[in-house]
């Protein structure tokens, strides 16, 4: 049987432990902050989301998705502005549109709001993804509708 250390030492050694704990779980990545997709990355359509965007368009369906950290455009063109951030995952997504090819040849973007607005800051972050942002296996999202005004 192990003797029992003296009190004063028991409790430096619990808080100790208690201290390493907190740093673990204070450096472990988060599910919240966006990084590579997983094998258990899943995306779903949800009614009744109503989103308003600052051109006065109104979305009331959105993808809800995991996604990468990504720049958003204000259009689909990789020369445009950037306006946003998405930094973390997963997200939303109210429409998609066709723009500039990414390297692998996927033409389709998704519209939604940033995490973070860089630049433009009257239309909050509004912007355009990539396809390969959104992490789902067929692009565009079947049911996510098409954008209005493409």
């Amino acid at each position: 049987m192990r003797p029992t250390p003296p009190r004063g030492k028991r409790r430096a050694a619990l808080a100790g432990a208690a201290l390493s704990l907190a740093l673990t779980a204070a450096l472990a990545p988060t599910a919240a902050q966006a990084g590579p997709a997983d094998a258990t990355a899943t995306c779903s359509l949800r009614q009744n989301q109503p989103h308003k965007d600052t051109l006065g368009n109104y979305f009331s369906l959105d993808l809800y998705c995991d996604n990468l950290a990504s720049d958003a455009f204000g259009r689909p063109a990789f020369n445009a502005p950037v306006t946003g951030r998405l930094k973390f995952s997963p997200s939303w997504f109210v429409c998609w549109t066709e723009g500039d090819a990414a390297p692998d040849g996927n033409k389709v973007w998704y519209y939604t709001q940033s995490d973070e607005v860089v630049s433009l800051p009257g239309i909050k972050g509004w912007g355009m993804v990539p396809a390969k942002v959104v992490q789902t296996q067929k692009h565009p999202y079947p049911g996510l509708p098409r954008c209005p005004w493409f």
